[in-house]
């Protein structure tokens, strides 16, 4: 339906717009009239689509992580089997994850980043057996820190690792850990290491 197509087209007017602007001045200097400037849209049209500008910046984040909520289809025994297609979508879209969470992002954005990965893991470390617990909880922030620390260096140019590589570190610094709790839990199974 063209009408549909059209509110797709429109909605990634703005939130390549906000991208641009991000990258140019900074998330915080940015203004809705900033954005509906760089879109070429209405003002009524902006706000048909979005609440105010931290709404456009969240629903570029979504986009980008509804592509790697992939269910752990049975296929992959691998913990943490986000990580590397994670990293590899990263860098395909460079653009948009340094505007949202490289040093021109908002604060509003990193930490709706950090909750969304913190979901995917979780939902991983139980689906692996681990019991809902203030362990998991502490373990989660242990697991979205690395990887949020290792994506930052990368975005930052303080490293110019691959993303197998940055998966290989990040696998070294948190798999035992991982490994550790489920084993209290008492459901990794020996085949596993």
């Amino acid at each position: 339906m063209s009408g549909d197509r059209r509110v797709r087209r429109t909605r990634r007017l703005i939130q390549e717009a906000l991208v641009t602007l991000i990258l140019d001045k900074g998330y915080d200097a940015v203004t809705v009239t900033d954005i509906i400037d760089r879109a070429d849209v209405g003002r009524s049209t902006f706000y048909s689509h979005f609440t105010d500008k931290q709404d456009v910046l969240l629903s570029n984040l979504d986009e980008l992580t509804v592509l790697h909520r992939s269910p752990a289809d049975g296929g992959s025994d691998r913990l943490l089997a986000f990580s590397l297609p994670m990293f590899e979508h990263v860098r395909e879209q460079e653009r948009l994850v340094r505007a949202l969470l490289g040093r021109r992002g908002g604060g509003p954005v990193h930490a709706r980043g950090e909750q969304l990965l913190a979901a995917v893991v979780r939902d991983e470390l139980l689906g692996a057996g681990a019991r809902p617990s203030a362990t998991l909880e502490l373990l989660v922030v242990c697991v979205v820190g690395a990887f949020m620390g290792l994506l930052r260096a990368w975005l930052e140019g303080e490293t110019t690792a691959s993303p197998a590589e940055l998966d290989a570190a990040f696998r070294a610094a948190v798999e035992p850990g991982v490994r550790a709790v489920l084993r209290e839990s008492g459901n990794e199974s020996p085949s596993h290491h």
